[in-house]
Formats: structure tokens, C-alpha cells, sequence
């Protein structure tokens, strides 16, 4: 069972098992955690067993709750989270974690039957979606990858191939919030994140500001057509992507997660556009290239888009169930020989590396940073845990490869005179970067 071990406060040095399915925390006297701390509100915060995954939520306190180091209203909780609440501090453990131990290895029956569960869930979320969207099997994976891995992606796609009703429909299949926000050349980040409205108080009368919270307040933000905005714009997501936090005024409000943005974008609309920079784009785990679809697929989109009722999706998913999917795809153990493998292929990219191929010393002028690496890894757990497997292999690196690296390689002249993108140089590089071998292994000893 899961413990929480106090570290500061009247409690400290103290271990509590968390035998029952709902604490609430406070000052108050009769909580089932009562702390004898003045910085604590009356009723400050809740602990609460949500299948199977603890979360940590704010009950509206003075001083706010902090999830490691961070204002938060709901988390999901696992080993080795530092709780702070007024002046008391507490490391939660989870189930059968010892003290001061690193997360557990994916070995629990419960994740292991998470896990398998998982390719059945896969199957139906197909199905789902199927009642809508005709084929994009590689798209819906590759979002689906990328929800897993707590990521982010770029949709990238001419007009009229279902990019938008895609993430919608995924959405009500996973049960998540959703909000939309077409961006255009007069957007404000205010119109994103939310802003203070002076108002008077009913009951005092007198003057205060509210903030009115914007539509990035949900769990899948669709930024649709992103480079149509100026850059004042654009940039007020990058807050959000990688802290999961937004600011307004000297005030910064926490997201609730799981919070995932995906954006669109048409890629032959020039004129009026503002093209995304380079940092941005990294911030997007995956840059998926939406195609024409299949002939016998065109024929299917005509035939039920053009005639009677159509059929509603149903929901597959919870979002304590993507909060925990989430904590399963972070223990699902990564070999060595992985590893290596891709800190080669990544190193590949870059021009200036010892030992970069030919096609990466002629063709390219930038390559991929750290961050790449980061997602492949992240990429492959989740796309093992989609299909309910428990190890990842170099193959899945490589079935990652494309919409991890083909936004973080930039092109010289040469490249672009010959008509060669990132996407075809990262295909030589699948090709003529090897997986590891046992020299490899024995030089690092």
C-alpha cells in the first residue's frame, strides 16, 4: 500500500500507509489528517485513490498546494513527489516503494495488467475514431504516441483532410476537455490564456480584479492554423507546453493535466503567414505529416459524408486513465543497447559530430538537440505500451524517427537544390546508422 513519509512540520520523521480511498488534509480539526500548522488553510487538500492512481488535489486553499516545487489544483502522484502543504512537506511512496527509492520498475500486476488491457483499449479507440475518420491509421498512432508521452504535436496538412475533426474526435474518445482556438492575424494572448477584468464586489463594493480564465484552461487545446498568427502570439503557448502553467500579471495559474496542445497547419499557405521559429517547433514532440487518403478510403468519405446520420463516437478512456497510462509509460524499462543507439542516430544529425555520415556533412546545417533523444525514447515506450508490450526495441526507435527528427534537421542549399528534405536525409540515416555492437559495449568498460 501506498505511504507518505513527512519531512517538515509537527509530523516530520513520521510514516503514514494510506489504507483507506480519500484523505483531506487541513487544519481543521476531524480531517482525516489534521496538522497542527498555521500556514495550513481549514480544509487545505485532499489525497484521493482514482483507479488505482493516487492524485493530489487543492480544496481552494489561502497559500496553494505544491506538487514539487509547483503550484498545482490536481496531480497525479507517483514515487518519490515532494508534497507541500503550508509548513508540512511529505515524499509520497507508492505502493511497495521504499524510502528514498527511485521510481519502481513497471512490475505491479496492476500496470502489467494495465498494460495488457491497453491493446484491447487500442483496438476499440480505432474503432471509435473509425466512425469518423476514414483511415490516418499512422495519424491517429502517432497522437496517440504522443498523449502518452505527455507530449505535444504539430499537424501538418492540406485543407480539407479531417486534421480538425481528428483531434475532436479523439478528444471525445478519451473523454478530455476540449477547446478550440482559430488563430488569426488579430489574436491576443489574452484571447489564449485569459485576462483580469476589473469588477466590483457585491458584497464590499468595492473595486478588484478577476481573471477570467481563457480557453487553454482544458485538457486538449487544438491550436488550429497556428502559423495564420503573429509571433507575440504564437509564443504565448510556450509557457504552457513545457511548464503546464500559465502567467498572467504577476500571477501564475496551473494547468490541469493531462494538458496536451495540438496544432495545425496548411503547408502551402504562404501569403499572411507567420512560420513557426525553430524553438517553438522543438517544443512539439512530434511533427505528423496528415497525406491524401486512399482511393477505396476517398470512396468511403464520399459515400458517408454525403448521405444520412453518421455514427457517435464513444468514449474508450477516463482521464485518470491517461493520468496513469502516462505514469506507466515513464517505467517501461529502456535497455542500454537502446540508449546507444539512439545517442548515435541522433548524433548523426549533426554536421559538426566525429564520425557524422556524408549525406549529414553535405546536406544538412543544424541538427537535432537533446530534446530529440528525449521524445524517441518517450515515443517508443509509448508506442509499446499501445500495443501491450512491456519492451522497447530499436525498431521502435526507428518507427519514431520521422515525425521526431523531421522538424529538428534544417537543410542547407545544396540539400534544397537537390530537392531533398529532412524527412528523405532522416530515411538515409535509418538506413546507414547502425544499431550497436558489442566494440560499443566494451569501450565503455
Amino acid at each position: 500500500m501506498a505511504e507518505i513519509e513527512f519531512k517538515t512540520g509537527p509530523m516530520t520523521g513520521r510514516r503514514l500507509a494510506l489504507a483507506g480511498e480519500n484523505y483531506t488534509m487541513g487544519r481543521k480539526s476531524g480531517l482525516d489528517l489534521t496538522f497542527d500548522d498555521s500556514a495550513c488553510s481549514g480544509e487545505h487538500a485532499a489525497l484521493r485513490l482514482i483507479n488505482g492512481a493516487w492524485n493530489l488535489v487543492d480544496l481552494g486553499s489561502s497559500n496553494g498546494t505544491w506538487l514539487n516545487e509547483e503550484k498545482i489544483s490536481s496531480s497525479a502522484l507517483s514515487t518519490g513527489d515532494l508534497v507541500q502543504i503550508g509548513g508540512t512537506s511529505f515524499v509520497f511512496h507508492a505502493a511497495g516503494a521504499p524510502a528514498g527509492s527511485e521510481p519502481p520498475p513497471l512490475a505491479s500486476s496492476d500496470e502489467l495488467a494495465l498494460v495488457e488491457k491497453m491493446r484491447v483499449h487500442t483496438e476499440r479507440i480505432r474503432r471509435e475514431v473509425g466512425k469518423i475518420i476514414v483511415g490516418q491509421l499512422d495519424v491517429l498512432e502517432q497522437i496517440l504516441m504522443c498523449i502518452l508521452a505527455n507530449g505535444h504535436a504539430l499537424l501538418i496538412g492540406l485543407p480539407g483532410m479531417a486534421k480538425t475533426l481528428t483531434v475532436r474526435t479523439i478528444a471525445q474518445v478519451l473523454n478530455l476537455k476540449f477547446k478550440r482556438v482559430q488563430f488569426t492575424p488579430d489574436l491576443m494572448p489574452g484571447d489564449i490564456i485569459g485576462t483580469d477584468v476589473l469588477e466590483t464586489n457585491q458584497r464590499t463594493g468595492e473595486k478588484e480584479f478577476r481573471f477570467i480564465r481563457g480557453p487553454i484552461f482544458c485538457n486538449l487545446l487544438l491550436a488550429d492554423e497556428i502559423n495564420r498568427t503573429p509571433p507575440k502570439t504564437q509564443a504565448a503557448l510556450l509557457e504552457a507546453m513545457q511548464e503546464k502553467m500559465v502567467t498572467a500579471g504577476n500571477t501564475s495559474y496551473k494547468l490541469e493535466e493531462p494538458f496536451f496542445v495540438l496544432a495545425t497547419q496548411n503547408p502551402i499557405e504562404q501569403e499572411g503567414t507567420y512560420p513557426l521559429p525553430e524553438a517553438q517547433l522543438d517544443r512539439f514532440m512530434f511533427n505528423i505529416w496528415v497525406d491524401y487518403p486512399l482511393p477505396h478510403e476517398e470512396e468511403e468519405i464520399l459515400r458517408a459524408t454525403t448521405g444520412g446520420a453518421r455514427l457517435e463516437p464513444k468514449p474508450v478512456l477516463t482521464q485518470a486513465d491517461v493520468l496513469q497510462l502516462q505514469a506507466v509509460v515513464r517505467k517501461v524499462p529502456v535497455s542500454d543497447h537502446v540508449i546507444k543507439y539512439v545517442t548515435r542516430l541522433v548524433g548523426a544529425t549533426r554536421p559538426q559530430s566525429e564520425g557524422a555520415p556524408q549525406v549529414t556533412k553535405t546536406y544538412v546545417s543544424t541538427g537535432a538537440g537533446p530534446r530529440a533523444g528525449q521524445y524517441l525514447i518517450l515515443a517508443a515506450k509509448a508506442m509499446a505500451i499501445l500495443e501491450g508490450r512491456i519492451h522497447v526495441s530499436c525498431a521502435d526507435i526507428r518507427r519514431a524517427a520521422p515525425p521526431v527528427l523531421r522538424h529538428r534537421i534544417l537543410t542547407n542549399f545544396a540539400a534544397d537544390s537537390e530537392g531533398l528534405t529532412p524527412l528523405s536525409i532522416v530515411k538515409k540515416l535509418l538506413e546507414e546508422v547502425p544499431e550497436p555492437g558489442a566494440e560499443a559495449y566494451a569501450a565503455a568498460k
